[in-house]
């Protein structure tokens, strides 16, 4: 089967194709990045760990997949996580877990089902890049968290061959919006050779 789903992932197309790759993918999903070392929801849960004073706030998992952002938000110490994804069968996976306080589908680009601050974090970890979310994603989020909230997401060496999307990070530090807390590159998927930024934005 070669990577398998991971040879399509990176491909662009459209919200319904989206949904379907990732429905079909759910069975599969851990097994195929757990083989490539899939290290960027450790990397994001711990750096966000290293900007949070109470772990015990709700925070929000945007994109949770099959759980295992949540697991390794989890592993870092947050208690409380709620799960919002655009697969249903992803969100059946993440919820035979028993990580989340509460899961929720979500439709692209459709408003966010809850009030500005609602969560003092948010954790957007591998949904930002090519074959995946949008970059205008970034500007949903941060304008979701209240003054002080903070926003760890990831770009992957794909999302990162596409200039737009770290200048869009930079249009919210350049103007004062946000502050960069943490930014570093390091492993993804090594098992493809595959390397991510990892990114904490503080809401100004």
């Amino acid at each position: 089967m070669g990577q398998g789903f991971l040879d399509k992932a990176y491909a662009a197309r459209d919200a319904a194709q989206t949904r379907a790759l990732y429905d079909d993918w759910s069975d599969s999903y851990e097994a195929e990045v757990g083989k490539n070392g899939y290290a960027t929801p450790g990397r994001c849960a711990e750096a966000l760990a290293k900007f949070t004073d109470d772990q015990t706030e709700p925070i929000l998992d945007f994109g949770c997949g099959t759980g295992l952002s949540g697991l390794a938000l989890k592993l870092a110490g947050f208690a409380e996580i709620d799960g919002f994804d655009l697969s249903q069968e992803m969100l059946a996976q993440a919820k035979a877990k028993r990580l989340y306080r509460e899961l929720h589908q979500i439709e692209a680009d459709a408003p966010l089902p809850f009030a500005q601050g609602t969560y003092p974090a948010i954790a957007a970890i591998g949904v930002i890049g090519a074959g995946a979310a949008p970059i205008s994603l970034l500007d949903t989020l941060m304008n979701a968290l209240g003054r002080g909230g903070k926003l760890v997401f990831s770009l992957n060496d794909h999302a990162l061959q596409d200039r737009a999307n770290e200048a869009r990070l930079n249009e919210w530090t350049d103007c004062g919006a946000a502050c960069l807390l943490f930014r570093e590159y390091g492993p993804h998927l090594p098992g493809i050779n595959l390397k991510s930024n990892v990114y904490v934005l503080e809401k100004a």
